[in-house]
């Protein structure tokens, strides 16, 4: 029996309505031992805080910052045209868990970990991503279509595949790695544990996957 036998994966687009009523309704309905969330400690705390970071904090910050920044301000932007703030589904598991007294478990790796290693990508990845972040503050003209999800992260994929595996595919893993920790924990105080976890739509197959493809370790003892 493996890790997502205990597991519900939720996958969320992150400035989707949706998706935040999406989040609270399977916390309510699961009523799980432990909610894990793609967040990491620092960004977690950030969801509360009032504070936001200016251009000049990210100047300070160098390449790092301002790659933060930038990232930070298109989520903000699709945020507008979607009619939800960024980060407000991760926020509503958030809440509600705490109303319920369910343990959170931000299980995502530290983000300046992940911009980081963005920032070591292939200069042909790096010239096409910053041509792809300018133009997306320039004013549009007429009706833009949104192509589906799954397409734009095939697109994606495709066009940038080392910033795909940084972003995608190692993240998938620290995040189901983590997951497979709070099980394994779980597992020693009660046969049969549940965890909700609120995870981007880019990583649900992905983390889905993984944990299908492990069983916890107790589980693995007995059938030796």
């Amino acid at each position: 029996m493996s890790y997502l036998r205990y597991v519900k994966v939720v996958g969320t687009m992150h400035v989707s309505p949706k998706s935040r009523e999406e989040v609270v309704r399977t916390i309510l309905a699961e009523r799980p031992d432990a909610v894990a969330v793609e967040l990491d400690p620092g960004r977690m705390a950030s969801l509360f805080s009032e504070r936001s970071v200016g251009l000049g904090d990210a100047l300070k910050l160098g390449p790092k910052g301002l790659l933060a920044y930038f990232l930070q301000k298109i989520e903000e932007e699709l945020g507008e045209d979607f009619g939800m703030r960024p980060g407000e589904e991760m926020k509503a598991a958030v809440e509600v868990a705490l109303s319920l007294g369910i343990p959170i478990y931000p299980v995502d790796q530290p983000l300046w970990t992940t911009i980081s290693k963005m920032l070591k990508a292939p200069t042909r990845e790096k010239i096409l991503m910053v041509l792809e972040i300018l133009s997306f503050f320039l004013p549009l003209s007429g009706e833009v279509e949104v192509d589906d999800y799954r397409t734009l992260v095939l697109r994606f994929k495709t066009r940038y595949p080392y910033l795909y595996r940084v972003l995608v595919d190692e993240r998938n893993e620290v995040i189901a790695k983590n997951i497979m920790a709070i099980v394994d924990d779980l597992l020693r105080k009660k046969e049969k544990p549940k965890v909700v976890a609120v995870v981007g739509l880019g990583h649900k197959a992905g983390v889905e996957r993984i944990l299908n493809a492990h069983k916890p370790r107790r589980l693995t003892s007995i059938s030796k």
